[in-house]
């Protein structure tokens, strides 16, 4: 995918014995290897069994990974591995026929191309939103909240008036937007992730952002 700095240098701190570091991994990429099981539809004992494995071969394969920056890559296709290895080991498919034969070879790398993809993005939005001051995140965190608070719980919690909720929005994801965790990613990719995907309103009272 891209040579991201960050992933780089985590990978080289877990390689370290920096325990923080592979947490943060862990934090980082347990998205993708649930996304991966997700779509071979493995039941939640299933996952957590695919889950487990790949991080114990993560552990034993860490000091082994020639390119730090192959580590989603690397993560994707072991869990893509180990579905099948649990498929075939619970007879979910015939004898006549392999798992890979239910996906064309191409449309599976690309598969694994967009699960990486959406988890780098994934990672890099929650980092920028770290990154916000304490009354964006409040905000933007009730905006997004299901099913959301009106503009007047809003105004009421946070202590903000009515009209100026949705200005305060604008100004919280135009910095969220320009995070410089989010600056190798489009204003298209970062939209169609649905980070933005908050419903406005140029009105107050019962309105929802």
């Amino acid at each position: 995918m891209r040579d991201d700095p960050s992933v780089i240098r985590l990978v080289e701190r877990a390689r370290g014995g920096d325990q923080q570091a592979w947490n943060d991994l862990v934090v980082r990429y347990a998205p993708l290897v649930w996304s991966v099981c997700h779509r071979y539809q493995l039941n939640r004992t299933d996952i957590d069994d695919v889950g487990q494995t790949v991080w114990l071969l993560l552990v034993e394969q860490l000091g082994n990974l020639r390119v730090s920056a192959a580590l989603p890559g690397w993560l994707a296709t072991t869990t893509q591995r180990e579905c099948l290895r649990v498929l075939r080991s619970a007879r979910r498919y015939d004898l006549t026929g392999s798992p890979e034969d239910e996906v064309p070879a191409g449309r599976a790398d690309a598969m694994i191309e967009e699960e990486i993809f959406a988890a780098e993005l994934n990672a890099a939005l929650r980092a920028a939103f770290a990154g916000l001051p304490s009354r964006c995140r409040q905000l933007l965190s009730m905006l997004l909240s299901e099913p959301p608070p009106s503009y007047t719980e809003i105004s009421a919690t946070l202590s903000v008036p009515i009209g100026s909720i949705g200005p305060q929005r604008g100004r919280c994801l135009d910095r969220l937007r320009r995070s410089p965790y989010l600056a190798t990613f489009s204003d298209h990719q970062i939209g169609g992730s649905g980070a933005h995907n908050t419903r406005t309103s140029d009105a107050g009272g019962g309105q929802r952002a």
